[in-house]
């Protein structure tokens, strides 16, 4: 182990949770319901949502793009940071998934501010490409990995400079170093993380929080 960088034992996360974390009621609420779900592991930690919540608000953005909705926990952090006048462009495949997403964004008072297209997230961030849509200034991405340098690529060239792009599930349970998995998910994960390392379009930085989160900063 490192000596520079500690361990996250349980009781260290739940310290981290239960002393920094501002999940409101609504979160809360959306995270209990969603555990019942079969796929419950797509949903995003609280503490990495409330990361996305100061990023955006960080950089100051007011138009963002979300591949990979779920049940919709990163769409209500993503849109409750936004300004009032903020639009999340939410991209996802699966009406049940976001049904329940709508839900919520209801509930949070954010449904104004949230468009979702339910279409191949390809094909939503091509056709927004061929529009030349005003930019975005922040993008997620968390969906099917196999297209995760698709949705870079897109995603690059759909955000103003000084725009953030943050993608999820880059460490992935631990299996990029682990020379023995040779799946295509795992290989495309890998394959991601090494060009945006070098990637000399962006500023990069790998934040080891829940399954590792790339943040790109398009230069």
């Amino acid at each position: 182990m490192s000596r520079d960088t500690i361990h996250l034992s349980d009781d260290l996360l739940n310290y981290i949770r239960r002393e920094t974390v501002r999940e409101s009621a609504v979160l809360a609420d959306l995270r209990r319901e969603t555990a019942d779900h079969d796929m419950a592991r797509m949903q995003i930690a609280a503490e990495q949502g409330q990361l996305l919540q100061l990023l955006v608000k960080l950089i100051g953005a007011r138009r963002a793009v979300e591949v990979g909705v779920f049940t919709g926990y990163s769409s209500v952090c993503i849109a409750s940071a936004l300004p009032s006048d903020g639009y999340l462009l939410a991209c996802d495949v699966n009406a049940e998934y976001t049904d329940m997403a709508r839900r919520y964004w209801e509930r949070a008072g954010l449904s104004a501010k949230i468009e979702l297209r339910l279409a191949p997230a390809t094909e939503t961030l091509q056709s927004l490409e061929a529009q030349q849509t005003e930019p975005f200034d922040f993008a997620f991405i968390d969906a099917d990995k196999e297209n995760y340098d698709a949705y870079y690529e897109s995603c690059l060239r759909l955000l103003r400079p000084g725009g953030l792009i943050a993608v999820d599930n880059v460490l992935w349970g631990g299996s990029v170093v682990d020379e023995s998995k040779q799946d295509a998910v795992t290989r495309a994960i890998r394959a991601l993380n090494t060009k945006i390392g070098r990637d000399e379009r962006v500023d990069n930085a790998l934040v080891p929080v829940a399954d590792g989160l790339m943040l790109a900063r398009k230069l």
